[in-house]
């Protein structure tokens, strides 16, 4: 990584923040992309090495566009791109905003697209490598989770697609495969009805919450060796091996839980800890509440 140019997006918390010092360490210049701008400067100012940081909104074309101008004229040509920057909600989807639903989607797909979008003229200049980073949800489905788990089958989806568009130009694309990590994100999660709901009806190993720094050790070494997958914890290795098994096991299981249940409301989460917040759809005075139907 000595000297290379690496972009992280939603690198102002949890595993973006960690990829980024752990990138830093090892000698890349790294530009920190993301929404918290005074979070992300006083990362840049820690990093043991080159870095600087821009305020953008990955949903925005725009935006990206011109952080990727600043990223080359500040620290050179990008031969590295990690998509981390993601959100999440949980609750029934009937009682889910329409509007925090879709920002879900459009964070974590069209957000990760347009990233790749951006950066892909650079990448195939310097035959880099594009990270996807996704989820055990890409893998296996979860209720309460409808956002979530289909923004990460399409990031999923998205880039083993783009990998078969650009791997004879020399540009690696990977993705990344994680648990729970102890994150912001993730300990707000736990707040909630909805994950301690969702969690405590997970069989082991699937509900335990990590360090996020082996996380990010297995995400670098993927970089490094340009890895088409990468899975943390190793394990996550066999649930890709069963995940046509999945959907079925799933259900199965839900519908017991579930009907034990029976009618006790499930309230929406909103998008999840101060990263969620700061990537908030602006919705004055219309605040997540149940609804009967999404509505547009």
């Amino acid at each position: 990584m000595e000297g290379r140019v690496a972009v992280v997006t939603g690198a102002a918390r949890g595993l973006g923040q960690g990829l980024a010092h752990e990138l830093s360490c090892r000698g890349a210049r790294v530009a920190l992309v993301g929404l918290e701008d005074g979070r992300l400067a006083r990362l840049a100012a820690d990093l043991p090495g080159v870095a600087a940081h821009w305020t953008v909104d990955v949903t925005d074309a725009d935006q990206l566009a011109t952080a990727a101008e600043g990223i080359r004229a500040t620290l050179g040509t990008p031969s590295v791109v990690v998509a981390n920057a993601g959100v999440a909600l949980g609750g029934p989807l009937l009682n889910c905003h329409t509007d925090t639903w879709r920002r879900v989607i459009d964070v974590n797909v069209v957000g990760s697209a347009l990233t790749a979008r951006c950066f892909l003229p650079d990448l195939l200049r310097t035959r880099g490598y594009y990270l996807q980073v996704t989820s055990m949800a890409a893998l296996a489905p979860a209720p309460l989770l409808t956002a979530y788990c289909a923004s990460k089958s399409g990031a999923e989806a998205f880039a083993h697609a783009l990998r078969a568009e650009v791997v004879h130009r020399g540009v690696g694309v990977g993705v990344a495969y994680l648990n729970w990590a102890d994150t912001a994100m993730i300990r707000a999660a736990d707040e909630t009805v909805v994950f301690r709901e969702l969690r405590s009806h997970l069989p082991w190993p699937a509900s335990v919450v990590h360090d996020p720094a082996p996380y990010v050790r297995a995400m670098v070494r993927g970089i490094e060796r340009r890895s088409a997958h990468v899975y943390a914890p190793p394990w996550l290795r066999g649930a890709q091996a069963a995940r046509a098994l999945l959907p079925s096991v799933v259900a199965h299981r839900s519908r017991r839980i579930f009907a034990d249940r029976g009618e006790s409301p499930l309230p929406p989460t909103g998008l999840l800890g101060p990263g969620g917040a700061a990537a908030a759809p602006s919705r004055p005075g219309r605040p997540d509440r149940p609804y009967t139907r999404l509505e547009e």
